[in-house]
């Protein structure tokens, strides 16, 4: 006899969608870099790469056709032009694969963690294991060219401490106390995102076809400018270190690599992982004063991601993820229906 065949959850049809349209805007921006990347370490790195990303893909058109679900159109060789000229110089595109590989790796988590079928999870465990290798591949080729910025480091502490006195939650008024590592951390790494969201901003607004599009670039940047002296403040009225600039690295081109709507979709994709990012560091953080900033970060984000999603819906470049059945609009329809036939008899 054989096994009962059991269906995708919700969430698991959700988290291949996903990746799908990640891992197809993904194979773009390999593709368009492998042209014009010249060093051999990164060229490796984005060859290796471009190879699991083309294994997901596969992989996850054999999922959906095996359950019946449409295939997304994603993004295809229609989104991007790779013999346009270089619009980023090497040092940027190993930086990029070093974001782009964090958030596939807390990506990856999330969707093992929800994942119920037993193939699903081994997919998500492979997926973790060989991007947790690009990972290791990434950070060590950064390290040996001497362009990773390394957190602040603490002095340790001679003994265990406890918490005293409720000023170690405060940060408004009067002496505030040193950041936790937590704090350093989280701050550290959301500004490394925001300094790719302004690198990759800066040559988005250069060659960005709509007036429109380059407009809601341009405030984007303004925006992640503004949360990087925001976070560049509070570390240097603590004596730390910043995280370095990447935007030094766009060149001057005007001629697009990609079209709007991939560039859509990829600032999009960045800001509602940029509002993720920054709940986590909320939920962790004590101070209040760093509380509130990250409160005003998000709420700015989501109003910009949301005008960001009426654009591309303006534009019919928003693909539907999949949902739920309307049983509303069912259930009326089938009383329509039964009414109708009832006329008719």
């Amino acid at each position: 006899m054989e096994p009962t065949r059991i269906s995708l959850t919700a969430p698991e049809v959700s988290s291949l969608w996903t990746q799908y349209m990640f891992d197809t805007m993904s194979i773009a921006f390999i593709r368009y870099a492998l042209e014009h990347i010249k060093d051999e370490d990164i060229i490796e790195i984005y060859k290796y790469s471009l190879e699991l990303s083309e294994g997901h893909v596969k992989k996850v058109k054999d999922f959906f056709v095996g359950e019946g679900v449409p295939i997304p159109k994603g993004f295809t060789e229609e989104d991007v032009n790779i013999h346009a000229p270089r619009l980023f110089q090497d040092p940027f595109y190993l930086y990029y694969i070093y974001i782009m590989t964090l958030q596939g790796l807390t990506g990856y988590s999330l969707s093992l963690s929800t994942s119920i079928r037993a193939d699903l999870r081994k997919y998500y465990s492979t997926c973790n294991t060989e991007t947790m290798l690009l990972f290791e591949k990434v950070i060590d080729s950064l390290l040996t060219k001497g362009l990773f910025s390394r957190p602040a480091v603490l002095t340790p502490s001679v003994e265990i401490d406890f918490v005293k006195h409720q000023s170690f939650l405060t940060g408004w008024f009067g002496e505030r106390r040193p950041l936790t590592g937590i704090e350093i951390g989280d701050i550290t790494f959301n500004m490394n995102k925001m300094h790719m969201h302004v690198a990759l901003k800066v040559g988005f607004s250069q060659v960005a076809a709509s007036k429109k599009v380059r407009q809601y670039i341009n405030r984007g940047m303004e925006i992640s400018t503004k949360h990087i002296a925001a976070f560049e403040k509070i570390f240097r009225e603590e004596m730390l270190n910043s995280p370095a600039s990447w935007q030094s690295h766009v060149t001057n081109s005007t001629t697009s690599p990609f079209t709007d709507k991939w560039m859509m979709y990829q600032v999009q994709l960045s800001s509602q992982i940029a509002i993720a990012f920054y709940g986590t560091a909320l939920s962790v953080t004590s101070r209040a004063d760093i509380a509130e900033k990250y409160m005003a970060m998000i709420a700015e984000l989501v109003r910009f991601a949301e005008d960001g999603a009426n654009l591309m819906i303006e534009n019919g470049w928003m693909e539907e993820p999949p949902k739920a059945s309307d049983r509303r609009t069912l259930t009326t329809g089938r009383k329509e229906g039964i009414e109708n036939n009832q006329y008719d008899k």
